[in-house]
């Protein structure tokens, strides 16, 4: 839960559309250095705003998640926000004190898990008074989070109800199904459902909290008016209630995706007035020197909106659906690449096989020259957008260190796409995509 800033912050963050719109921070130097906890931490420093925003990653991600308690991850997290138990003299504080004291400080502490990561946000002012007393705050909720019982009774029936009500949509299923067909057994495809929440007590989170979330595997990651004396001792700060440990073992290894053998469909009736569509397979690792030119021809073949191939072939020449995309998720692990659209029940047979078609198409000739230098233009012209806030900056910042990028990453940007070629283009979806070999998953559609 984020809670609301002052207006005084709040103006400074509209101000800082304006300062930074440049596209200037693409020039800001990345320093990195690592602290004696093993704890590695980046820095962009940048005095535009008095502001500081910091994000700690660790490797406590859902795809840490026993298959029987998946979702443990996600509310782990949630319930960090819900309490700090009492040290010495500082006293425990309930969800409601916390929420006033961030308020008081006119500040944003958050915390979230995604597949690969949980992440905890702080953004304060500079002045060093604030500055202090936010770091140590969410260095106490960091450290010593207190799992009340009775709040996650509270939580667990919220995400019972949540489930009971996304199961009623053509979308939850299409997802679901979609992510078990591609990605099997690894945990990038296992859902959270209320028995798998039945199965997660406060002692498994505090249990799991104490195993993942040690300094030693920390990732931290600084941007604003901060100097690189004062961003270590914010670092070491929020770390310092953290259980201090004499080695570091490295975490079990998660396995990879494995490829698809065989094209597989799943076709799940439904009564709806849209049949909802995907089509694809595991696509690449974040890591894979591929990346550039996968991004250049996903633009073309179906991430550019009005200008890519399958809104010209499946909406504008047949008018088969409103809107259609095509997109890659890479992670530490090969993401999905998908297609997705909604059509008319009776006209979901036609749109999934045109879509195949234009797919087939793309994988076997690539892009034209004139298609890939309009993808370069609309990528390169938008990149300072991605970098126009201290928050934008942030997050590139943090995937630069959680995917291990070199530290020019967002100076070196603009010149990679640059160099990227038609057969570059073609050679990369060559290698990871198998049109033949892809799930298609149609909920909704009339049965043939």
């Amino acid at each position: 839960m984020i809670k609301s800033p002052t207006l005084g912050l709040r103006a400074l963050v509209s101000t800082a559309a304006l300062l930074l719109g440049t596209g200037a921070h693409a020039a800001i130097p990345i320093q990195h250095w690592t602290l004696p906890n093993g704890a590695k931490v980046y820095l962009a420093e940048t005095h535009a705003l008095p502001i500081v925003d910091v994000q700690a990653d660790f490797d406590a991600g859902a795809r840490r998640d026993p298959a029987a308690q998946s979702g443990l991850a996600g509310v782990t997290a949630t319930m960090v926000e819900k309490g700090i138990r009492s040290n010495g003299n500082e006293p425990a504080m309930d969800e409601n004190a916390l929420g006033e004291a961030w308020a008081d400080l006119g500040a944003n502490f958050d915390v979230g898990a995604g597949a690969e990561r949980t992440s905890f946000t702080l953004r304060t002012l500079s002045q060093p008074a604030l500055l202090d007393k936010a770091v140590r705050l969410a260095a106490r909720q960091i450290g010593e989070p207190s799992f009340p019982e009775d709040v996650w009774k509270r939580e667990r029936e919220r995400l019972d109800a949540a489930i009971k009500e996304a199961n009623t949509k053509p979308a939850t299923i299409t997802e679901r199904t979609f992510a078990q067909a591609v990605y099997g057994v690894h945990p990038y495809g296992v859902d959270t459902t209320e028995a798998t929440l039945a199965q997660i007590d406060v002692a498994t989170m505090r249990k799991r909290y104490e195993q993942l979330i040690v300094p030693c595997r920390a990732k931290i990651s600084i941007v604003g008016a901060v100097t690189r004396p004062e961003a270590e001792n914010i670092a070491r700060t929020l770390l310092s209630r953290l259980p201090a440990s004499a080695s570091c073992p490295d975490l079990p290894a998660v396995p990879e995706v494995a490829p698809l053998a065989a094209a597989k469909e799943e076709r799940i009736p439904f009564d709806s007035a849209q049949a909802h569509v995907l089509i694809g397979q595991p696509g690449y690792r974040r890591a894979d020197p591929d990346h550039f030119a996968l991004n250049l021809g996903n633009y073309v073949l179906g991430g550019g909106g009005f200008v890519s191939r399958l809104t010209e072939q499946v909406r504008e020449k047949r008018g088969l659906t409103y809107s259609i995309y095509s997109g890659f998720s890479p992670g530490l692990h090969a993401g999905a690449f998908r297609i997705g659209f909604q059509t008319r029940p009776d006209q979901a047979d036609e749109a999934v096989k045109v879509s195949r078609e234009v797919l087939a198409k793309f994988v076997a000739d690539g892009p034209t020259e004139a298609e890939l230098k309009a993808a370069k233009d609309n990528l390169i012209g938008g990149f300072p957008l991605l970098l126009d806030s201290n928050r934008k900056l942030l997050g590139n910042v943090a995937n630069i260190a959680w995917y291990d990028l070199p530290l020019d990453y967002l100076d070196t940007w603009t010149a990679r796409m640059n160099a990227v070629t038609v057969a570059d283009v073609k050679a990369a979806f060559a290698r990871k995509l198998q049109p033949e070999r892809m799930v298609t998953v149609i909920v909704g559609a009339r049965q043939p």
